[in-house]
């Protein structure tokens, strides 16, 4: 059932004075799995009073903004992102009391808040879907769907030859309500997912409704989940191929990246613009060049998009490179902030993903990662437990996993529960105080031994990856030539070693002025470099030598000049 709270409009939160515009355009945000970060009622499930009460820590991290995946009400089928009811709260995360205590916390501490919506598809227990089963075909329900006779004797073939993001095909079929098989309903992502049909003018006037509901409740934007995905190319053709279907590629596929979406999104950014303080969208768009990205962030339409391309460069500069030079030159032309990212809840940990010989590589590159990450103008987008070195949990015994595609054949490599794992935050007790004390065990396991990645145990500890994070985001905030910006200047290197220059904003920008060179040594082994200024902060120290100083393999260096 939907949870009320207020009339409209009685939230919605002033601009603060004193902000520069374009405060997304730098802003580091911070992403919280809900059921993942902390757990206040003992439940062994995360929720919204947890995370409120961790608000305090993410104010002193240093990030600007925090997005949480979603809360609303769902069967869980995909963690969250099959919802049943978009304006109510899962009682699993609390109500919709909880959530405006949280939004107007995080507000009080000087954080954004951005939340997610889901309009590629809902869960199979949504109101509408439910009623379309039950009433059959020819019920207009069912054209807020993709409902579809399938093709063979007797339909028993599907529509078409689309696949399933999670494996197999995309489309289930239905039962009558006499018992005899019935219509195809489609899919993209699990069969308890099924797509919204975004030619029918209803779907577009309830997601109106519900970005116009949560932004009267103060959410300074949204993260768009498959925002590539809403419209998909009439008469539904086959697409042609075979092969399972991958989230990011470089073909053109008839239900990703159809240039349909962007009538939406210009709607959307029109109600996004009717609220003060700047709310924003943010584009979960997988598309085959970062030039289809910045279609998604022309003036009109959404603010950012995510950067997969530079998440998927891994530890290798000349595609680092290209990868940065590539997403800068798409996204100047539509005046959009690149953004960066590393992890998030779908991708294995980078921590994990960079190592190749060993964990403590693996750790090394993450750190230089990350402060190369930190030093690229525009904005950044952190996953929880990043900053505490988090690795990714390989080991889960299947019986405790959750990750649909895992139980599909053919789908994604489903593992994806690894980074979900619930973060630590002290170094005692069952959950590691992920929850109370006397509380049940966490939803994943947590392994043995994580107390030492705590943020209890890295708290104060000059050498912790935790610290070596708060004292990054300090710098840039403080540092005048880091932050928002359109490019970068590449600078002479040796093989394997990337360095560029950040440079200050002029006179009269309130900005300040100072320089900034980011070296990254992306070999394995010492390089030795002039040295171009003095050290602010390194992943790991180069060694002084005279005029010059060794960069330690796999590390990265800001230095002020």
């Amino acid at each position: 059932m939907t949870q009320y709270l207020a009339e409209p409009g009685t939230h919605a939160r002033p601009s603060r004075s004193g902000e520069r515009p374009g405060w997304w355009r730098e802003a580091v945000i911070y992403q919280v799995y809900p059921r993942s970060f902390a757990d206040a009622d003992g439940d062994g499930v995360g929720d919204l009073q947890g995370i409120r009460s961790r608000l305090p820590y993410l104010k002193e991290l240093g990030v600007d903004a925090v997005w949480l995946s979603p809360f609303y009400v769902s069967p869980q089928a995909d963690g969250g992102y099959d919802v049943a009811d978009y304006r109510a709260v899962d009682p699993v995360f609390g109500t919709l009391l909880d959530a405006d205590d949280l939004i107007r916390d995080a507000h009080a501490l000087g954080l954004r808040v951005i939340v997610d919506v889901v309009p590629n598809h809902c869960s199979d227990q949504h109101d509408w879907f439910r009623r379309a089963l039950r009433e059959g075909p020819g019920s207009p329900l069912r054209e807020r769907f993709h409902f579809r006779p399938g093709r063979g004797p007797s339909g028993a073939e599907p529509p078409n030859d689309w696949e399933s993001v999670f494996g197999g095909p995309a489309w289930t079929r239905t039962e009558n309500p006499d018992g005899t098989p019935g219509e195809w309903y489609l899919h993209l992502f699990a069969p308890e997912q099924p797509d919204f049909n975004w030619d029918n003018p209803a779907v577009r006037d309830e997601f109106r409704s519900v970005l116009r509901y949560w932004l009267d409740m103060g959410v300074d934007g949204f993260r768009i989940d498959v925002a590539h995905g809403l419209v998909k190319a009439e008469g539904l053709p086959d697409a042609g191929r075979t092969g399972q279907l991958r989230l990011l590629g470089t073909q053109s596929l008839p239900f990703f990246d159809q240039d349909g979406v962007h009538e939406i999104y210009r709607s959307w950014r029109g109600i996004l613009d009717e609220y003060p303080g700047e709310r924003i969208g943010v584009a979960e768009a997988w598309t085959p060049s970062p030039a289809r990205t910045a279609n998604y962030l022309r003036a009109d339409e959404l603010h950012q998009a995510f950067n997969f391309h530079y998440l998927g460069a891994g530890w290798d500069a000349g595609a680092l490179r290209r990868a940065i030079d590539d997403c800068l030159d798409a996204m100047r032309p539509v005046d959009a902030p690149s953004t960066w990212v590393l992890s998030n809840h779908d991708v294995v940990r980078h921590a994990t993903r960079l190592a190749a010989d060993s964990p403590g590589q693996g750790l090394r590159r993450a750190r230089a990662a990350t402060l190369l990450m930190l030093a690229l103008p525009g904005s950044a987008y952190l996953y929880q437990g990043e900053e505490l070195g988090l690795p990714e949990v390989t080991d889960l015994p299947d019986e405790v996993r959750q990750d649909p595609s895992f139980f599909r054949d053919n789908g994604q490599d489903g593992l994806r529960d690894g980074c979900r794992v619930p973060i630590p935050w002290s170094g005692t007790g069952p959950t590691y105080g992920f929850g109370p004390a006397g509380g049940g065990p966490s939803w994943l396991p947590q392994p043995e031994g994580w107390g030492h990645l705590s943020v209890e145990a890295q708290s104060g500890d000059p050498g912790s990856t935790l610290e070596l994070y708060r004292a990054a985001l300090a710098l840039r905030r403080e540092h005048p030539a880091l932050g928002a910006g359109d490019s970068v200047e590449w600078l002479e290197s040796p093989e394997g070693v990337l360095a560029f220059r950040r440079t200050a904003p002029g006179p009269g920008d309130g900005r300040g002025d100072g320089d900034l060179v980011c070296t990254v040594n992306l070999t394995g082994a010492p390089v030795r470099w002039s040295l171009p200024g003095r050290p602010l902060i390194s992943s790991c120290d180069p060694v002084p030598e005279g005029d010059a100083a060794e960069l330690p393999p796999d590390s990265t260096v800001w230095w002020a000049v």
